[in-house]
């Protein structure tokens, strides 16, 4: 229900006190209709975040010689972002209950103009290297919109929707990756190389756009509270940690390779930067949109089995990456690389399904029903997803500086993906010990809150249907 007067003043306006999407009549008559309007504008302020944050494996195309930047150091100027968007994540998690799902995202759609406008001045030969980095740094307030985001809309919507709101809150947001890329191909194949302003020209109105639509048609939900006993709980629990590290293969993958996709085509293949540029949209415009499809997957046939058959897909992927690699066959290469995009972005939604699932198949353990399981479920999962989010964001951090070191050393791109072939099967083989194999109870992952009842047999898994 909507606040009294009184408190909706107090609190700054547009506050829900009452929301419980759990109750098929509340959600029927009134909860999915509110939910999905807050979606839509989740989505755009996402969106605008993700290109802000991918900004940088943009202007890196328009820095040629004259910028005195060489391969290394622009494989490191794109690493910059995703280390400090990963690390916003957990303060920008808990910033949905302290300030309210709506006022946050207008704050945290705002808070873009500073990089944006910064990014515009600094931008053009002569610029020190110390000052790019900074200014990239600044974006990565656009990779804590993610979390933020997530954490809000899963206190949306009912465990039967989440995959698929998830999914689309964040294929929604991550599109925003190859949107400004295509923007960047647009503005390099008719004004040249040499105005990369005009990318900034295109945004810097959009984001003022973004903040006053979510000011408009966004809600707060008042029972979503800040629990600092949720988080140390969530951190201490065995599968945060596990899903993070399975978060690491599926988004670190999406966001390490979306940002190092140009610079790759460029030395392994010796791409121009137009050239490079009418390639690098493509992967992370596929591997967005199916995220929601590995959401809606997961609703369906749980989140553990649509992961480990994807870890394999991805390693598949990547064996083909290597072969072209090694034989130079850049139709082969991009024909690898775009399936790993895609893998990454159906394990994206496949992942993210799986949290709340995981802690909710815990509550029932501890013999929880209705809405209290449901409850335990929303207060773990939304306060693990913060650090699984950031952690997960690292692993693009991870994907550059392979990339830095292996270009660096072999001037080829093989080794980083050797590494990476290693990294999906170690993936595959933890979803499938630890969500997958019919173990007893006893021998699972154990932290506060956690296993299931002994009576449990091997013919149970208590994790399978995630």
């Amino acid at each position: 229900m909507t606040a009294p007067t009184t408190t909706a003043a107090r609190k700054g306006g547009r506050w829900i006190e009452e929301w419980d999407p759990e109750d098929e009549t509340f959600w029927r008559e009134k909860g999915e209709r509110i939910a999905t309007r807050n979606l839509v504008f989740s989505i755009l302020s996402e969106h605008i975040g993700f290109s802000i944050w991918s900004l940088w494996s943009v202007m890196v195309l328009f820095m040629g010689p004259e910028y005195g930047v060489d391969p290394a150091g622009k494989f490191f100027l794109v690493a910059m972002p995703t280390l400090v968007g990963g690390v916003l994540r957990v303060p920008y998690t808990f910033a949905v209950a302290r300030f309210g799902g709506r006022n946050w995202t207008i704050i945290s759609a705002a808070m873009l103009l500073v990089p944006a406008i910064a990014a515009a001045v600094v931008m053009e030969p002569g610029t020190s290297y110390t000052t790019f980095m900074v200014v990239a740094a600044l974006t990565g307030v656009g990779g804590g919109n993610f979390a933020s985001s997530m954490t809000n809309i899963n206190s949306f919507y009912p465990l039967r929707k989440k995959g698929w709101a998830l999914g689309l809150n964040a294929g929604g947001g991550n599109i925003g990756v190859p949107v400004i890329q295509l923007i960047g191909l647009l503005v390099i194949g008719t004004a040249g190389a040499s105005h990369p302003r005009i990318v900034l020209a295109v945004y810097i109105p959009l984001i003022v756009v973004a903040a006053v639509l979510s000011a408009l048609f966004m809600d707060n939900l008042a029972p979503v509270k800040n629990d600092g006993g949720a988080a140390r709980e969530a951190a201490r629990d065995a599968h945060t940690w596990i899903m993070s590290l399975l978060y690491v293969g599926t988004f670190g993958s999406f966001i390490g390779y979306s940002f190092a996709f140009g610079l790759v085509l460029q030395n392994q293949f010796d791409r121009t930067p137009l050239q490079a540029a009418s390639l690098t949209f493509i992967g992370p415009l596929l591997g967005s949109l199916i995220r929601p499809v590995g959401g809606r997957l997961a609703d369906r046939h749980g989140g553990a089995r649509i992961t480990l058959w994807n870890f394999a897909g991805m390693a598949a992927a990547t064996l083909v990456v290597v072969y072209a690699s090694a034989q130079r066959s850049l139709p082969v290469f991009l024909t690898g690389f775009i399936v790993l995009f895609v893998l990454s972005g159906l394990g994206n939604g496949s992942t993210y399904k799986m949290i709340p699932g995981i802690f909710q198949a815990k509550a029932v353990a501890q013999g929880l029903t209705g809405e209290a399981a449901a409850a335990y479920g929303r207060r773990l999962s939304g306060a693990a997803m913060g650090l699984i989010g950031a952690v997960g964001a690292l692993g693009g951090i991870g994907i550059n500086l392979a990339f830095r070191q292996s270009f660096g050393s072999a001037h080829s791109g093989t080794p980083a993906f050797v590494s990476f072939l290693a990294f999906y099967a170690l993936c595959s083989a933890v979803t499938w010990a630890v969500y997958l194999r019919r173990t007893p109870a006893a021998a699972r992952p154990t932290g506060a809150g956690a296993g299931a009842p002994e009576a449990r047999t091997a013919r149970e898994p208590a994790y399978a249907d995630v």
